[in-house]
């Protein structure tokens, strides 16, 4: 079966190029996460032809947009900042669309409060955007961008620009928004929990390039580049396996680097371990662990309930570790501590 969202997008900006394959099914939700500069808002204004293509197409459903008029696109967009008609009250801001499109100001507006009613806003139909708290106004948003019942939605960082402790309940209400949608949705976030939160599957663009995707579980699992690494919250290195031993690209002053892993693997490998699996010791540890190492106290930072200590290699890494375990080890910037992982600890996958 074809995707429902099928594009190729190649352009080029000043020293800048874009080159990124994407495909979505029907309902799903796909999201775009990356470093800024990465290409992800690009990606939407090529889609919704906010920036002409150098190369490449767009199928919606089917049928090649990719020199479809901006106005005339199966396809609705919902900004960071919502770009709301400020002298519009929330029902004519909603209403806006269909007008455009010929519906009557009787039936454009019956649509509108419809879709308001559906998104909790029933009272607030006549309320201003600036009278709006910034989840209502980001309802007030999708409800527009609904509002030409569009066979595609873009969502461009829909919930930065809401504080902290509203940021929660909105994400859960836009989920269950997103439920009744049926065509497909392409989200850009730079927040790795509204992207294993809300998608069903994620892509990764870093340089104008998708370097992974796959569904929240295997990106998690599995990362591919450091920027995922750190996304999900793992240690993650390169290296060649030969059995149960992984040679890492990083070398010591004594020579290359080795760790050990559960299973045995052959040829160029990722491995990869949480930082809890990390564990630090005032001396050379005997015993149970099979990969041990002395590194630096680079930095050490709050990280939830836990510790996080920053250590510098080869191989530098990440550990978690309590408060009262940091006490006791006394450890500062600059000293020095051995590492400790049970090779039980690392996943090691193909590269």
């Amino acid at each position: 079966m074809a995707p429902f969202l099928d594009a190729e997008l190649r352009l080029s900006r000043g020293d800048f190029n874009l080159e990124v394959s994407l495909e979505a099914g029907r309902g799903e939700i796909l999201a775009l996460l990356g470093p800024n500069g990465a290409g992800k808002s690009s990606v939407l204004r090529a889609l919704a032809g906010l920036v002409p293509l150098t190369e490449g197409q767009v199928l919606v459903d089917g049928n090649d947009v990719t020199t479809t008029p901006v106005e005339h696109r199966p396809i609705g967009m919902v900004f960071q900042d919502y770009l709301l008609f400020p002298h519009l009250s929330a029902l004519d801001n909603v209403a806006f669309g269909p007008r455009c499109r010929g519906v009557s100001r009787t039936e454009a507006k019956k649509q509108a409060g419809t879709l308001l009613e559906h998104m909790g806003l029933a009272e607030y139909t006549l309320a201003r955007p600036r009278t709006l708290s910034g989840g209502q106004a980001q309802r007030v948003a999708l409800a527009r961008a609904l509002a030409t019942r569009p066979r595609l939605l873009l969502l461009d960082e829909p919930m930065a620009a809401l504080d902290v402790g509203t940021r929660v309940d909105v994400r859960a209400r836009l989920g269950h928004l997103l439920e009744g949608f049926e065509g497909a949705t392409i989200l850009v976030t730079h927040d790795p929990l509204d992207a294993m939160v809300l998608a069903d599957r994620i892509a990764v663009i870093e340089s104008g390039r998708v370097v992974q995707q796959g569904t929240p579980t295997e990106m998690a699992r599995r990362p591919r580049t450091p920027y995922v690494a750190r996304l999900v919250g793992l240690n993650l290195f390169r290296g060649r396996a030969e059995g149960t031993s992984v040679v890492l690209e990083e070398h010591g002053p004594d020579g290359p680097v080795t760790v050990e892993v559960y299973e045995p693997h052959a040829g160029p490998a990722l491995i990869a371990f949480p930082p809890r699996a990390v564990a630090l010791h005032p001396k050379r540890p005997h015993g149970s662990p099979r990969n041990v190492w002395r590194l630096f106290v680079d930095g050490i930072e709050r990280h939830g309930d836990q510790v996080r200590v920053h250590l510098e290699g080869p191989p530098s890494l990440a550990a978690d570790i309590s408060p009262a375990a940091l006490a006791e080890l006394g450890l500062h910037r600059g000293d020095t501590v051995w590492a400790g992982v049970k090779a039980a600890e690392v996943e090691c996958y193909p590269r």
